[in-house]
């Protein structure tokens, strides 16, 4: 089946979107551009590559462009499903990797099967939702993994809610965790937080600084 018939195509009036997805609408391309080479960002994926078995089921949370996350994984022989609430980023990704699948839809609102998933990735997706639903979509990600099944988690670690910041030149609204605090919410969603890795990256765009990022290697218990 062809990536263009697996994917949702439906998609609502730009007044009806969410302002996550009205804001990666607008990126584009430029984002795989300022962030896909991270180094943190790829070292994260290599961590879960060596951890997954062959032909694992995964998941990426927010799959962007498809690279470099969906790439890796459907390189490497694994089934990837892609859910991103932004139609440009799923018609982009389904052009750049289509051996993947990739879904138009809220995360929040996708309905997910349990004990199913061996891998599940979660690249700086959780930034535009409240701290309530981070929490309650770490639990549901949680229990979709298969026990022992492993989970990558990269935010800006902040103590933040409903703050206004310039990602990318463009304003836009954050909540985030500090590091503790978000060790914590893995943890008591079932997630054994296996290493860290806390670092500073400078985005590949105009006017961009540098930014915190951390990112969680986990288990499931």
């Amino acid at each position: 089946m062809r990536a263009d018939e697996r994917r949702d195509t439906a998609v609502p009036p730009e007044d009806q979107l969410p302002p996550a997805a009205l804001l990666f609408d607008a990126l584009g391309a430029d984002y795989e551009k300022a962030f896909a080479h991270a180094p943190a960002h790829l070292a994260a994926l290599e961590w879960l590559l060596e951890r997954l078995p062959p032909a694992a089921r995964t998941l990426d949370v927010g799959s962007g462009t498809g690279r470099p996350t969906a790439a890796a994984l459907t390189a490497a022989g694994h089934s990837v499903l892609g859910v991103d609430v932004s139609p440009v980023m799923v018609e982009l990704a389904a052009r750049q990797v289509p051996e993947a699948e990739f879904r138009h839809a809220d995360i929040r609102e996708l309905p997910l099967e349990e004990d199913v998933l061996d891998g599940v990735c979660v690249f700086f997706s959780l930034l535009q939702m409240t701290r309530a639903e981070q929490s309650a979509l770490l639990r549901r990600l949680t229990r979709a993994l298969k026990p022992g099944g492993h989970l990558v988690l990269a935010t800006v670690p902040a103590d933040v809610e409903d703050v206004e910041v310039v990602f990318m030149g463009r304003p836009v609204r954050a909540t985030s965790f500090g590091e503790e605090d978000l060790t914590g919410v893995v943890e008591t969603a079932g997630l054994t937080v296996l290493s860290s890795n806390s670092t500073v990256f400078t985005p590949d765009h105009p006017g961009a600084g540098p930014e915190p990022h951390l990112f969680l290697h986990c288990r499931r218990r």
